[in-house]
């Protein structure tokens, strides 16, 4: 005896529209914005994901429809684009606050308490991994690596660097994006929003006075390895930003005074240790005993 699929409690459901298109003004507008896109390219299809960027700028996600242009002006199936939009992470497949929140929780940052960064705004923000708050202003994620690791715990607000963070520091920070409160990265590029930030990454200028000039700001510790390479050999020094005293290669102490760091010194967590977690330095485990001591 066989029984059908409704007796098995499986629904087949019905196979799903086409997705609907853009209105004709918005459809010509970003066509104009696709065609500048595409010249880029010798190979049309190599502009697939600008123009995935450039539909999530304008409705905050990859939609269906925004995938069925795509194909559209790329001469491609809709099965091509979306196995693109669906594996690359920074494509949204549902709606998203202004601010993606993206705690690094890979080893470093997760050891230096990113782990319990992301547990408390999960906590404090009452959402869970990609959920976003119900004022539609922040979208929560943990992040694999933010290639920051020299700041660790790090934490990105729409891929802008917030270095050093605390627990107290990441609340404080998405209570003031909530409350529409100015924030500024640590490096680079004044915030904005989500759509703008996609704008930006379909190849379009950043048109906000003074916002190309900020942009970049790897710090010190990120580039010692590139002025080794280029035979930079200045003697290497530790900074200590709370006594104020500093050590040449030797060792010797060097009293140059309490200063907070400019720009070109932004101290990692490891060269000059920051407030961050309980694994503050402030708080050390100690030497690990041996075995029988």
């Amino acid at each position: 005896m066989t029984t059908s699929s409704s007796e098995r409690g499986v629904s087949l459901g019905m196979p799903e529209l086409p997705a609907p298109a853009y209105p004709d003004d918005v459809r010509a507008r970003l066509e104009t914005d696709a065609r500048e896109i595409i010249a880029r390219y010798p190979d049309s299809r190599s502009a697939l994901l600008p123009l995935l960027h450039l539909v999530q700028a304008e409705e905050g996600h990859v939609t269906r429809t925004g995938m069925r242009f795509c194909a559209d002006v790329l001469e491609l199936t809709t099965a091509e684009v979306t196995a693109v939009a669906t594996f690359y992470t920074m494509y949204r497949r549902k709606p998203s606050g202004d601010y993606q929140v993206g705690v690094c929780t890979n080893t470093l940052c997760a050891v230096m308490g990113g782990d319990a960064i992301f547990t408390e705004l999960q906590e404090h923000l009452d959402v869970g991994n990609g959920e976003t708050t119900d004022d539609g202003k922040v979208t929560l994620e943990h992040i694999e690596c933010n290639a920051a690791c020299d700041f660790a715990p790090v934490v990105m607000v729409n891929w802008e660097f917030f270095d050093n963070q605390t627990p107290a520091t990441a609340k404080r920070l998405v209570d003031d994006l909530r409350a529409g409160r100015p924030v500024e990265p640590t490096r680079g590029a004044p915030l904005c929003t989500f759509k703008e930030t996609a704008r930006i990454l379909a190849g379009f200028p950043d048109e906000r006075p003074g916002a190309v000039e900020a942009s970049g700001g790897a710090g010190p510790a990120s580039l010692v390895g590139l002025r080794l390479a280029k035979g930079e050999t200045a003697p290497a020094r530790v900074v200590h930003p709370r006594e104020g005293a500093s050590q040449d290669r030797d060792g010797a102490a060097q009293d140059r005074g309490a200063h907070a760091p400019s720009p070109s010194e932004h101290l990692s967590s490891h060269d000059a240790p920051q407030d961050t977690s309980a694994s503050d330095p402030a708080h050390p485990a100690g030497p690990a005993a041996e075995e029988g001591e």
